[in-house]
């Protein structure tokens, strides 16, 4: 029984934010020092226990980018298996509602007009995230 136990990937809960202003989504490079360096990603992080995913939502982007915003809509929860665990990723469109994004953890932040969106490569869990949005702000 201990070697199936030990097969068992731990399942990490993470939100993030798909933060819409003026038709350009904001993605966040994730640092050398981060698990995934190098990929993009939404703003957000994992979610503490007690927490729902739309308080770790608001918590994480007050911690990581110094901002208030409104969580709005679930957009997708997806789950991608890495080989430290598997991610289940809760995305939310999101509006921000104060100060200006700012550099605390990622190496760039960036507003990626909808054309732009697949020039980066991003995190797997992603990506699905990725191509619902540019769906959505492709839509007339």
């Amino acid at each position: 029984m201990n070697a199936w136990r030990n097969n068992v990937k731990k399942r990490i809960e993470v939100t993030a934010a798909v933060l819409v202003r003026d038709g350009k989504v904001l993605g966040a490079r994730r640092g050398e020092q981060m698990s995934l360096a190098g990929f993009w990603e939404f703003p957000g992080g994992k979610i503490e226990p007690g927490e729902t995913p739309e308080q770790a939502l608001h918590r994480e982007l007050k911690e990581e980018l110094l901002i208030d915003a409104q969580v709005g809509d679930h957009l997708v929860t997806t789950e991608h298996e890495y080989d430290f665990g598997i991610v289940v990723l809760a995305s939310f469109l999101c509006r921000l509602q104060e100060g200006e994004p700012k550099l605390t953890e990622h190496a760039e932040i960036r507003w990626f007009a909808p054309e732009d969106l697949l020039s980066v490569e991003w995190a797997p869990a992603d990506v699905e995230a990725v191509e619902l949005v540019l769906a959505r702000m492709q839509q007339p």
